[in-house]
């Protein structure tokens, strides 16, 4: 089954839209179940979701399950292992005194996932792809609210930073895992694109879930009482995780993750659109031209990549 030139952009834009709702719904969670409750929640509250989604494709697609081997489970396990790590590095970025600096180095993990992309899968990395990686991350990160005054100063004289480098750690571990998701689904071969995205995402979610979860019963099983008991304020996370994994998968089925990871910094785009900032503060030089780095940026991926 080939998927239309085109479809990946959409899917890419809802997966952005979802994990938006996503992280806001996490980031409420975390006061009450600690970092790695938090965590917890998006893979456990999202597992069922994902089988609803494998069973659609399945009963719709009228696909069959395909077979797993072994570099299917090699790129599965690598990847989850590096999704539970750069989630919990992402949360603890937040939970730091300057996190908006430490946030802003995560977004190189556009960069990161080009360069694994790469060695890794052989995904090709055009001129043009290039170009737009570099607008968009150098654009994003202006748009970062670090230091209002001296943001390129605070950029290249932070990087050295705890919160930067645990920035760039948690930009790393979700490069890993984007590459070894698509690796993961390249690996089942003639399966149909919506089958392997949605094959691989039930079968990563199950193994986090056993993993952190299992983990959290032996260090502190009191979290994961907590993360049950939560369950209502969880299945929201979980729910808008699900849809923004399944959107992943099934855009980097088809694309180079490079592609789709820079489409994906359209999130950014849209939270400091419709912040209240935007509409009750003046917006600075530095902030205009980082929009301006970004939609450059996305237009070249999604035009000329």
């Amino acid at each position: 089954m080939v998927a239309p030139e085109w479809l990946w952009i959409p899917v890419t834009i809802g997966a952005a839209l979802a994990q938006t709702s996503r992280n806001a719904a996490q980031r409420h969670l975390t006061p009450l179940l600690g970092t790695l409750g938090a965590t917890l929640v998006r893979f456990l509250y999202g597992l069922p979701f994902a089988l609803l989604w494998l069973a659609a494709v399945a009963f719709i697609g009228g696909f069959a399950l395909p077979t797993p081997n072994l570099v299917f489970c090699g790129w599965v396990l690598l990847s989850s292992v590096a999704q539970i790590g750069a989630t919990a590095l992402l949360l603890r970025v937040m939970a730091e005194r300057n996190f908006a600096l430490g946030t802003a180095y995560a977004k190189t993990e556009v960069i990161q996932v080009a360069l694994f992309g790469l060695l890794f899968l052989g995904d090709p990395l055009t001129a043009a792809a290039a170009v737009a990686i570099a607008f968009g991350t150098v654009g994003v990160m202006l748009l970062s609210p670090i230091d209002r005054k001296r943001p390129l100063r605070t950029l290249v004289a932070g990087w050295t930073t705890r919160p930067a480098l645990l920035g760039i750690a948690s930009g790393a571990g979700f490069g890993i895992a984007a590459v070894g998701y698509r690796g993961a689904a390249l690996a089942l071969g003639d399966t149909a694109f919506p089958m392997a995205a949605a094959y691989t995402l039930v079968a990563a979610q199950a193994l986090q879930t056993v993993l952190l979860g299992g983990w959290l019963l032996v260090l502190d099983a009191a979290i994961v009482a907590r993360v049950c008991r939560e369950w209502r304020r969880s299945l929201l996370a979980g729910l808008m995780g699900a849809t923004a994994s399944a959107c992943w998968f099934t855009a980097m089925a088809i694309e180079p993750v490079a592609h789709v990871r820079t489409l994906a910094l359209v999130e950014v785009f849209f939270g400091y659109a419709v912040s209240h900032r935007l509409f009750r503060e003046r917006v600075s030089r530095i902030e205009i031209a980082g929009m301006l780095l970004l939609v450059v940026g996305l237009a070249i991926v999604t035009l000329w990549r």
